[in-house]
């Protein structure tokens, strides 16, 4: 990556002028600017951001961009996360912009438009992949982020993390302790690194109770929506040995399940045990309220704030990075088999 005096220097102009013109000085020639900025992207320059933000005497902006349909924000288990992450940026100066795209290419543009425009200082990740082609291209480009999950990557990244497959295994060992003995598990899509972890514990206690011949008939895989949720679960319980227990890898998923055990005739806890993961509002509200597992969104959402900021100042990714054990928050909705 060139510094600022090496594009100074490549471009015949000035230090003083570079600067200005990437900060979009109204002194500085729009045709000057546009061809300092082209430069710029060419020779993939970032400016410093602290060295930035003492120029300017602003904030930089940290970008969240959601994992959804564009407009579409109501992602439960990303309202109270959010709310953290704004407030520990906003007391110490900087702005979180939160925009929703489409997994996959609409998504990538997105990150492209935010880093080319410099719209964007640093990312906060969600709904990491096993691949995930954000961290790729956002290390390339030099560019500060957080992950809020794993991913593959072999390169050194920051993020925070719930221990999804230790926490699932323990739930899974609790049902069985249980009594129950046909447990499914509803899975999130396996490219999702939490919905790997998560199966891969519901797995390991299942086999290591001697289940293992039902762990293949017993998995699932849809959306983490209600409307997965309830189909996944429909079709399990039409079978010739449907399940006493439903592991689902989020609660939205779980809620839609257990509309669909409802539908069967069956009662959820005494028929049949349902279980989830977010701890999202309505899932205390629910009758019976939801088993499920918990990564505090508020704290994590001031952990990964707190990050970025480190990051954003330079700090290594690798200090950064933790693994926290997940809460369990058992309810009405699992019982005895």
């Amino acid at each position: 990556m060139s510094s600022l005096k090496d594009l100074a220097r490549n471009l015949g102009l000035s230090v003083t002028t570079v600067s200005r013109a990437l900060d979009d000085y109204p002194d500085v020639a729009q045709s000057t600017r546009e061809r300092v900025r082209h430069a710029a992207r060419e020779a993939n320059y970032r400016p410093h951001s602290a060295a930035r933000r003492l120029r300017k005497g602003t904030g930089e902006t940290v970008a969240f961009v959601m994992p959804a349909q564009p407009g579409h924000f109501h992602e439960p288990v990303f309202a109270e996360l959010l709310a953290a992450i704004g407030e520990k940026l906003a007391a110490e100066q900087h702005d979180l912009i939160l925009l929703a795209a489409r997994p996959g290419l609409e998504e990538m543009a997105t990150y492209r438009r935010l880093v080319e425009s410099g719209r964007a200082d640093a990312f906060i990740l969600a709904r990491t992949r096993r691949k995930d082609e954000r961290v790729a291209y956002l290390e390339a480009k030099g560019v500060p982020f957080i992950c809020h999950g794993r991913t593959e990557t072999k390169r050194p990244y920051a993020f925070v993390d719930g221990d999804g497959q230790a926490g699932f295994r323990t739930l899974t060992t609790r049902l069985i302790g249980l009594g129950h003995r046909r447990i499914a598990h509803l899975s999130a899509p396996s490219y999702l690194t939490f919905a790997t972890l998560r199966a891969a514990g519901w797995r390991q206690a299942m086999i290591e109770a001697g289940f293992e011949e039902d762990v293949q008939r017993l998995f699932v895989e849809g959306e983490p929506t209600e409307a997965d949720g309830h189909r996944l679960a429909a079709e399990l319980l039409a079978g010739s040995q449907p399940p006493t227990a439903l592991v689902c890898a989020t609660d939205r998923m779980a809620l839609g399940a257990m509309q669909a055990v409802v539908e069967a005739g069956l009662a959820i806890g005494p028929d049949i045990a349902v279980t989830g993961h977010d701890n999202i509002p309505a899932a205390s509200y629910a009758r019976p309220g939801l088993t499920t597992l918990e990564l505090p969104p508020a704290e994590v959402g001031a952990r990964l704030a707190a990050m970025v900021l480190a990051r954003m100042s330079g700090r290594d990714p690798r200090e950064l990075s933790a693994v926290l054990d997940l809460r369990q928050i058992p309810r009405g909705s699992s019982a005895e088999a």
